[in-house]
Parts: C-alpha cells; sequence; structure tokens
C-alpha cells in the first residue's frame, strides 16, 4: 500500500482515470507524531576510528496523509537542539556550545518538507528544508512505509522509519581538531536517523 504517487517522467495528452485505494484513502488526515515511542538521532565518525550515537529527546512535529493525492502529503518536525543527548554529559554540554550547535542562540533544529515521491514498493523519498542555526539547505529523506494500526487506546497510528546523509560543515557545524596520527577528531559526514510513530488527529 503506498503512500505517494510516483511521478510520471513522460507527459500524457489524455490523463487516465485514477483509482483510490479504499485503504489508503482512509489513512488520510492530520496526524501528531507520538515522541514517547519516535526516535530523532545521529551517527558521526569519533577519532576516524569509531561511531558515537546520539538523539534528541525532545522533538514534536506533524503529517497530514491525503490517500487521494498522496504526492501531497506533508511533514513538519521541529527539535529542541538543548535536548541533545550522547550518552555522555560533557560532550553533550559541547555539543550544545557555540562551537558545534549553539543552542542558546539557536534553540530549535526544523525540518519542513516540500515534495514527495515513491521509490519503489513502500520506500519513499522526502525532500524539504532543513534548517540548523541560521542555515536554511534542502535535504532528502530516505523512508520506509512501516503500516498503520489501532493501538490498544484505539489511537490509529502510521509508522515510518529512515534516514539522511549530511555535511554538518554546510549547516555552519565545523568544529574539529587535528589527530596525530592524521585525519580529525569528528567526521563532516553526519547520518541521521527518523523512526517515527504518529497518531491521527480526531475528525
Amino acid at each position: 500500500m503506498g503512500l505517494f504517487n510516483r511521478k510520471n517522467d513522460v507527459a500524457t495528452t489524455t490523463a487516465a482515470p485514477q483509482t483510490v485505494n479504499p485503504a489508503l484513502a482512509a489513512l488520510t488526515g492530520e496526524y501528531t507524531i507520538d515522541p514517547a515511542h519516535s526516535s530523532i538521532g545521529f551517527t558521526v565518525r569519533h577519532a576516524m576510528v569509531t561511531n558515537v550515537r546520539g538523539s534528541f529527546s525532545d522533538h514534536e512535529g506533524t503529517l497530514r496523509l491525503d490517500g487521494s493525492d498522496p504526492s501531497s502529503s506533508t511533514a513538519t518536525i521541529d527539535v529542541k537542539i538543548a535536548s541533545v543527548d550522547t550518552g555522555i554529559a560533557d560532550r553533550d554540554g559541547h555539543l550544545r556550545s557555540g562551537d558545534f550547535f549553539d543552542a542558546e542562540k539557536f534553540p530549535m533544529m526544523t525540518f519542513r518538507s516540500t515534495t514527495a515521491e515513491q521509490l519503489g514498493g513502500e520506500k519513499y523519498r522526502i525532500t524539504g528544508d532543513l534548517t540548523i542555526k541560521d542555515v536554511t539547505r534542502p535535504l532528502s529523506i530516505d523512508l520506509e512505509f512501516n503500516g498503520a494500526a489501532t493501538d490498544p487506546y484505539g489511537n490509529e497510528r502510521v509508522g515510518f522509519e529512515g534516514s539522511a546523509e549530511i555535511l554538518r560543515s554546510e549547516w555552519g557545524l565545523t568544529w574539529n581538531a587535528a589527530l596525530e596520527t592524521g585525519g580529525v577528531m569528528v567526521s563532516d559526514k553526519v547520518k541521521l536517523n527518523f523512526d517515527i510513530s504518529a497518531i491521527k488527529s480526531a475528525a
């Protein structure tokens, strides 16, 4: 069951009538991301030899799914930078400082989708604007639709998981330190990870 229409590469003079999948149409509506059952995290190479993983515990967002025109579906995410957690308090404090996110001056990281497309099967790509500090740049997130279900409390849920890679320097996150053996302390490439559960709003 797809959420987003595949874009047509070749225009046709007569549009074929579209049949809306009833199961897909039933997903139409506004959804609120459930932070208790969602995670937004990152992975970055440290000292050229290992990965450090972290997440942001304070985030919120909305999805608007349109079953009749899935390519019109949208997503917004707001992340509070001060909630960064890598499991090491000193490292988290450094990430909040002016060397990295400067959380006091720029408290939020945001994503606003602009387009959506189907890649095949249940795989999709959402493209939008990611803002970190005072820099806004395009970001594409590859997602997999994990399905829809009604939980024991009667909430209608949808689930997605996905990832994207960025160069942190493109958003002004340039701090680093050289290693005596060559290379740098923190890689420029960062993998972003998304695991989203969203609850449908009451009609």
